[in-house]
Order: structure tokens, then sequence, then C-alpha cells
């Protein structure tokens, strides 16, 4: 680590996608910059959570589709899916890019402290390895935290790492179990279920909330409510969970909701009930940073209640996106240089997506949000059933769905199931971005035949005019 007490312009604690990018936007705009890191180089997001996962969905959206083979011409027989692989992928996909976070920091000079960050002044933090020990100190003239987040956990519950589970431990098992229970139909619950039921779990999603993906469009999640039903994925929502019981290596979850009580088996449970706050640096609130109901609390630049210490992405609060904590930090960083066209993040702008099959992905209002708040709206949907290219694909479930402002014509939201929805929302994101309407969207000329024709044609029904209805 060199010298103690080294001066820096920055100093970042935390190297998920929020802090590793905001160093180096930071170093390439000449700043002297640390970056503090207790674990590992990426983060959650890149290590235990977004890539590891897309690694498992893949693998088990190619088994599902294997399966349907036939259909396509090909003859798979003893098609038999090996979780241990997958999973071993996963993990080599995770290491790979994390080497290459460490090459980017190497490249753009950013100097890289392992430890456990402390603040001793609003100035000074102090490192200090695994044991605690103290290994060296870092001033800094700006320190952004970016600390990510970690499981919630249901109160009086104890993970196990066998039976009950967190996201983690349900990335790292050797083989899938017979049964699962997850609690919670979030992102993280919806694709576990999905990539679980397609090596053979018999899988029971628990949604307290009346909704799968709560916050997602409701026809856009009555639809894949159904599309996961009909794979086999048995689901109750409205449903509260009143207490799981461990014994002989299985678990009985009681649970309660309109229609009664009832117990569901399994093998295993994942708690999958959100994330919480990695909040509690230390020294912070000695120093007087104003939290929020355990977030820390910053202005539109980014910055907390106390000068020269800013924080971004799931240490601010929701939505927890790695996308968003990155932008956050540009924008944080952008400003501390006193750039001339920094603007603050809007939260209508990011785009939410989950990777199951069919895929969701969103951006913008919802239906019935823009209702609520006062617009009088056209609403264009188009079924990928009246694809040319979906029907080629054979991945003919779900719709784009627009909303537009009637008043004014701008695109309030976009909202889609289907396959590679996650890919075809960044046409949307920039519909918004450049407060387009309906008619450019379907000036623009989509390629033929492709997905993205959906969109066009989406934002012509929301004119009253598709052609291929």
């Amino acid at each position: 680590m060199g010298q103690d007490k080294q001066p820096f312009d920055l100093a970042v604690v935390g190297a998920g996608p929020g802090g590793y990018v905001a160093a180096i936007r930071a170093a390439q705009l000449g700043m002297r910059v640390a970056l503090v890191e207790r674990d590992q180089l990426g983060g959650v997001c890149l290590n235990w959570g977004c890539i590891p996962t897309k690694a498992l969905l893949q693998s088990s959206h190619l088994l599902s589709l294997l399966r349907r083979a036939e259909e396509f011409g090909i003859h798979a027989e003893n098609l038999r899916g090996d979780f241990g692989i997958a999973v071993k992928r996963s993990r080599e996909k995770a290491e790979r890019l994390s080497k290459g976070i460490e090459y980017l920091m190497r490249k753009n000079k950013v100097a890289v402290f392992m430890g456990e960050a402390r603040f001793t002044s609003a100035k000074e933090l102090e490192i200090a390895d695994r044991g605690g020990k103290t290994t060296g100190s870092i001033l800094a003239e700006r320190i952004l935290l970016a600390t990510g987040s970690r499981p919630r956990l249901l109160p009086d519950l104890t993970i196990d790492g066998q039976v009950v589970l967190t996201s983690t431990e349900a990335m790292l098992r050797s083989q899938a179990p017979t049964s699962m229970v997850i609690i919670g139909a979030g992102a993280i619950g919806i694709e576990f279920a999905d990539i679980y039921h397609a090596y053979g779990t018999a899988v029971t999603l628990v949604e307290l909330l009346p909704t799968i993906l709560p916050y997602e469009d409701e026809e856009i999640t009555a639809l894949l409510h159904r599309s996961l039903t009909k794979k086999g994925i048995k689901i109750l929502t409205g449903t509260r969970v009143e207490q799981v019981i461990v014994e002989a290596g299985k678990a009985t979850v009681r649970v309660s909701n309109s229609s009664g009580s009832q117990e569901l088996h399994g093998e295993t449970v994942l708690v999958a009930v959100g994330r919480v706050a990695n909040s509690e640096v230390g020294g912070l609130k000695e120093l007087g940073v104003a939290m929020e109901n355990g977030y820390v609390k910053v202005n539109e630049w980014m910055e907390s209640s106390v000068a020269g210490i800013y924080a971004i992405g799931d240490l601010v609060g929701a939505p927890l996106l790695a996308h968003k904590a990155s932008h956050e930090g540009i924008v944080a960083i952008e400003k501390m240089a006193k750039l001339d066209d920094v603007t603050p993040v809007n939260p209508r702008r990011i785009p939410s997506c989950t990777y199951c099959h069919p895929a969701v992905a969103s951006i913008g209002l919802t239906e019935a949000k823009a209702k609520a708040e006062g617009y009088t709206i056209r609403v264009g949907r188009f079924p990928f059933s009246a694809s040319g290219m979906a029907i080629t694909l054979g991945e003919t479930e779900g719709m784009v769905k627009v909303i537009a402002d009637a008043t004014h014509g701008e695109i309030l939201g976009v909202h889609i199931m289907g396959a590679h929805a996650t890919e075809l929302i960044a046409e949307a994101g920039l519909a918004i971005a450049l407060k387009a309407t309906p008619e450019e969207i379907a000036k623009s000329i989509h390629a033929h035949p492709t997905l993205s024709e959906a969109m066009g044609e989406a934002a012509l029904a929301a004119l009253g005019r598709p052609v291929h209805l």
C-alpha cells in the first residue's frame, strides 16, 4: 500500500458498477483517484449478482430450448442438464470480468486499496484488513460512497446455506434441488425460479403483494404470470409467509392468504425479498451524514448533507440497479469536475429488466401511474405473435406496449414482455430521453425481419394505425 496517509483528489469506497465506473471517469478527468474495496473488484453485481445469474439464465434457456429441439428439426436424445457445470461456467464468466476490472484500474492509474474503509474525518479514511488491523490511511478532498447492498433477511429465519438460501448460495449449488419455495417474486425471485425450473426443480413462488414484479405494468405482469404458470411454476400472490420450519434437511413454509392457510414443502427455501443498503460505514454516523430509512440522503448531484461526501447506487435507495449506480457515479464525478453539460439522474429514464424467459423490460410510466398523474394517454400494443421474426424464432409470447401523452404526443413509458426484451428496451430509453413521439418512432425504419419492428408497430398502434394487426 505504500506510504501512510496518501493524498488523493477523490477516494471511492466500493468497487461495484457504481464505484469503479466513477473511479474511471474521475481518472479520465485528471483526478488522482483511490478505490477501496473490502471483497472483490466488480462488487456484488459482477461477482454474485447480475453477471453470474445471467450466465445461469443462458444455460437454463438453452436447456429449455433444446427440449423443443424437434420442432426445429433437431433430434436431441439423452438430453440432461448438469447444474454443477452451469454454475462452474457462471463463476468463470464472473472471474474473467473481475480480472477485467483490475486491468481497467491499472490502465486508468486508479490506486486500489483492499480492505474495510472507516471515516476518521470528512477527508480521511482509515483502511483495515479482515482481522480489523489498520493497514493505512487515505486523505481525499472528496469521498464517494458506493458500498452497495446485501440480501434482505426475514426475521427469525437463519440462512444456513443448505436449506435456507439467499441469492448468493442459490448460485453456488452443485446440483438443483428437487423442490424449492421462493419467498419474493420480484426480479431476483423470478429469475431464480426460471433457472431452477429449467433444471427440473419444482418451484413455488410466494409473493406478499397482489402481483409478481409488483412495480411493472400490470398488463405485462399478468402476461408473465400466465407464462410462468404455463411452464409449471406455481405462483401464490397476496400471500404472507407466517413461518419457516427446517427439519431433517427440508423446509416447511406456512403461508396464509385470503383463501386460508397452507403448508408448502421444499428441499430448499430461497429468500428473495429485496436488498438492504450497506450503510454501516465506520465513522459515517459520527460525521452527521443524514440518513433516511437506512439510505444516505443526497441531493440531485449525489452529495450528502456533509460537504465533500457523496453517495451513489443502492446506498441512496431505489431502484437498486447496477446501471443506475453507474450513471449516478458519472453524474457525481462530472459535477465535481464542474463540467458544463451535467444533468441530474432522471428516475423515469432508468430502464428496468428482468432476465427470465420470456424477459420483461420497461422504462418510464406504467399505464396506471400515467393515469394517476393526470395524463390523458394513448396506448399502443403489438403482440409478438404478429411479428415475423418472433414467429421464425418460435418466441411468440408477449408484446410491446407504448404509452404516450395524448395531449402533447410525448412517449411516457414503454413496457415489453418477450424474447430479447432487455435489448429492445434501449430504443425506448433513447425515445424517452429525446422526448420522442410515437410518430417519430414509427418513422424510424426498423429492419425486417427483426424483433425491433414490434416497437415501430406498437408506436403505430398508439396512433391508431398499426400495419400488421
